[in-house]
């Protein structure tokens, strides 16, 4: 026999905006996923976040690693509008996140947050 039992309590937290959705602040748990091509490759991610978008993802996640998936970012976000996708996209950094965003002010600006991978973070 199965025994279930109750969730566990929520942690309370702060709101935040992350284009139209809010995430936190006692809100609905958000569906959250996390594409699997290369950024660089707008054509291909574009059509990947807006298939997620269309399953349900409130907000997608894309790698930004390098400078040429930084490059692809705006035109990702160019190819969802002609598309009507209309999901906010966060930028997953890793190593140089902080590089990449000041040298393509164009990315950082397409998207609507930024997350630093945690396991990138405190080597050297």
């Amino acid at each position: 026999m199965i025994a279930f039992t109750a969730p566990a309590p929520r942690h309370r937290t702060i709101g935040v905006k992350v284009g139209s959705v809010t995430v936190g602040g006692g809100t609905p748990v958000v569906v959250q996923s996390m594409t699997n091509t290369d950024t660089a490759n707008a054509e291909v991610t574009a059509k990947q976040v807006a298939a997620l978008a269309r399953a349900g993802s409130e907000i997608v996640r894309i790698t930004v690693d390098r400078d040429e998936a930084a490059a692809a970012v705006p035109h990702i976000k160019d190819r969802l509008a002609k598309m009507n996708v209309d999901v906010p996209i966060v930028g997953d950094f890793h190593y140089i996140g902080h590089k990449l965003l000041a040298d393509h002010p164009a990315c950082a600006e397409a998207l609507y947050k930024y997350r630093i991978h945690p396991g990138n973070v405190g080597f050297k």
